[in-house]
C-alpha cells in the first residue's frame, strides 16, 4: 500500500558510539535519530488545514510523546518514500502493509490497522465477479505502483492493470469509464470519492479480494531495540484503549487490531459465519473456551483461507484455525492441539464415469480441483501433480466439479457435505472415490508468536479435554460420533 512520508528528525549526540539503551539517557531524550515518512492516504494519514492527521500520525504522536521523541514530519509520494526508506538507515515508513514481498525489506512494529480490499465498479455500469479469475477477464483494473494490492495482483498473474497516480485519480478514471475496476478499502474509497464531490453510493463493491495488516516499517539498519520500543508502546496503546478510540475516530470502526490476531475461514462445521452473522463452529467453540479460561479475549475475523494462511506466515502474533498439521507445514508454525481428525478424499460427481483407485490414476486425469493453500493442494503439488486446477474459494471448485470442468475435487469429509448443502446440492450427487490422507487439525500460531502464549493455549486445551468440556463441544457439533 502506498503512503506519503513523514519525517521526524532527532539529534543524536556525537558522544554516543554504540546503541545499548532503548529509551533515554540522563537528559531523558530518545537516543536515536529518525526520519518518519508517510503519504496522503485518508483516513490513515492525510493533511487537513495544513496539519498532518489521521489514524497513523495521531498514533505516532502518542508514541513519540511517551518515548520523548520530537514529532517532525514530511509527506512524500508513496513511490518516493518507499524507495527512500529502503536506502536511508534512520527512516520509518507508514502506513505500510506487511506482505511476503516486503517482509524482509524492513523491520516492523504493529499492526495498528487492517484493510479489507474490495474491487469497486461504477454503480451505473456494474460488473459481476465471482472470483479473481473473473476479474482477470475484464478490460482494465486501476492500480497504484508499489501498493501492496498492486503487488498482490501482479503476483496472481493479472495482466490487465492500468497505473494511476493515487486513489483520487483512480476513482475519477473509474467513474469516467477509463477503467473497469479499482481495488480499495471502503473508508479510503469514500475519502477519495468525497474529494471528487461524489458519494460511496456512486460505486459498488463487487468482490472481496483480501485483508491486509498495516504497520510502521523501519529501515533494516535500525536497531532491534528501537523497533521493540515502538512495538511495546503500540501494545500499551492497544491495551489502554487509546488505539481503539483513534480507530473509531478515523476508521469509523471499533475493530482495531488486537495484540494477538485471530483469523479463521468459512469452513463449516469447523468454522463459519452463521445466518445471524456470528462466527461459530466446532473449532470456534474450542478457541473461545480456551480464551475464556485464559482470561484473554480477542476478536475472531473471517477470511479466505489463502489470505489467512499468508497473513499467518508473514505477521507476528497471529493465530489461524483450524489447520491440518502436515510435514510441509511443520516448521512454518507453532501448534496447539490436536483438536480433531479428518480424512481427505478425491470426490467425483456421481455417474461421471471417473475412476480413481490410486494416486497414479488421479495424476492421469485431465483436471484435479483443489483449494489454494489448503494442505491437500500443497500435498499434491509436492507429490508431482501437474494437472491441478485451484481457486481460493471451495464453492468455486464444487461448481466446477458439478459442471464437469474438473474430474475430481479434493476435500475433507468433515466439511464437504456442508459446502454441497450451501450450494443446493445433495451429498448423494457425489462419491468419495479414493482417500488421499487422514490428518489431525490444530490451532496454528505464527512462528514469531511468544512461546508463553502457545504454551498457555495448549495447557488450556488440555484442561478442556481433562474435565469433559471438549467432549461436550464435540457432541454438540458431531452428535453421530
Amino acid at each position: 500500500m502506498k503512503k506519503s512520508l513523514l519525517v521526524v528528525l532527532i539529534l543524536l549526540p556525537a558522544s554516543i558510539i554504540s546503541f545499548t539503551g532503548c529509551k533515554t539517557n540522563n537528559d531523558d531524550s530518545y537516543q536515536f535519530k529518525f526520519q518518519f515518512i508517510t503519504e496522503e492516504y485518508k483516513p490513515l494519514n492525510y493533511t487537513e488545514n495544513g496539519v498532518l492527521t489521521g489514524l497513523a500520525p495521531e498514533l505516532l504522536r502518542e508514541i513519540c510523546s511517551r518515548l520523548n521523541i520530537p514529532f517532525e514530519t514530511r509527506v512524500l509520494a508513496w513511490e518516493e518514500g518507499y524507495t527512500l526508506v529502503q536506502n536511508n538507515e534512520n527512516a520509518v515508513l507508514y502506513s505500510t502493509i506487511l506482505n511476503k514481498e516486503r517482509k524482509d525489506l524492513f523491520k516492523w512494529a504493529g499492526p495498528y490497522a487492517s484493510l479489507d480490499w474490495l474491487f469497486y465498479t461504477d454503480s451505473q455500469h456494474q460488473i459481476t465477479l465471482n472470483s479473481l479469475e473473473d476479474a482477470k477477464q475484464v478490460g482494465s483494473i486501476g492500480v497504484i505502483k508499489d501498493y501492496a494490492i498492486e503487488q498482490y495482483l501482479v503476483g496472481e498473474g493479472f495482466t490487465n492493470l492500468v497505473y494511476c497516480d493515487n486513489n483520487i485519480d483512480a476513482f475519477d478514471k473509474l467513474l469516467k469509464g477509463e477503467i473497469d475496476l479499482f481495488p480499495s478499502d471502503k473508508i479510503s474509497a469514500e475519502a477519495a470519492l468525497n474529494s471528487l464531490g461524489k458519494l460511496i453510493y456512486d460505486v459498488s463493491s463487487v468482490l472481496t479480494i483480501r485483508t491486509d495488516l498495516v504497520y510502521f516499517a523501519f529501515n533494516k539498519s535500525i536497531p532491534d531495540a528501537v523497533v521493540a520500543d515502538f512495538q511495546h508502546e503500540i501494545d500499551i496503546l492497544k491495551s489502554n484503549g487509546i488505539l481503539k478510540s483513534l480507530y473509531q475516530q478515523f476508521m469509523h470502526s471499533p475493530d482495531a487490531p488486537d495484540i494477538l490476531q485471530m483469523y479463521t475461514e468459512q469452513y463449516p462445521p469447523l468454522t463459519f459465519r452463521n445466518s445471524f452473522g456470528e462466527i461459530t463452529g466446532f473449532g470456534t467453540d474450542i478457541v473461545n473456551e480456551i480464551m475464556k479460561r485464559n482470561g484473554s479475549f480477542n476478536e475472531i475475523k473471517l477470511s479466505l483461507w489463502s489470505n489467512g494462511y499468508e497473513l499467518a506466515l508473514n505477521n507476528p502474533n497471529f493465530c489461524l484455525f483450524t489447520m491440518d498439521r502436515t510435514d510441509l507445514r511443520e516448521d512454518l508454525f507453532n501448534w496447539v492441539g490436536p483438536i480433531g481428525t479428518n480424512t481427505t478424499y478425491f470426490y467425483i460427481k456421481s455417474g461421471s464415469g471417473v475412476s480413481i483407485t490410486s494416486m497414479e490414476d488421479a495424476k492421469n486425469l485431465s483436471a484435479v480441483g483443489t483449494v489454494s493453500s489448503w494442505f491437500s493442494d500443497q500435498y499434491l503439488r509436492d507429490h508431482g501433480f501437474t494437472n491441478i486446477v485451484s481457486d481460493s474459494d471451495p464453492a468455486v471448485m464444487v461448481e466446477m466439479l458439478m459442471s464437469g470442468e474438473i474430474d475430481t475435487f479434493v476435500c475433507t469429509s468433515i466439511t464437504f457435505p456442508d459446502i454441497l448443502k450451501s450450494l443446493g446440492y445433495q451429498y448423494s450427487e457425489v462419491s468419495s472415490e479414493f482417500p488421499l490422507i487422514a490428518s489431525d487439525y490444530y490451532i496454528a500460531f505464527s512462528k514469531s508468536t511468544s512461546e508463553s502464549i502457545v504454551n498457555e493455549w495448549q495447557q488450556a486445551l488440555d484442561a478442556t479435554i481433562s474435565d469433559g468440556t471438549y467432549a461436550a463441544i464435540q457432541r454438540k457439533w458431531f452428535p453421530d460420533l
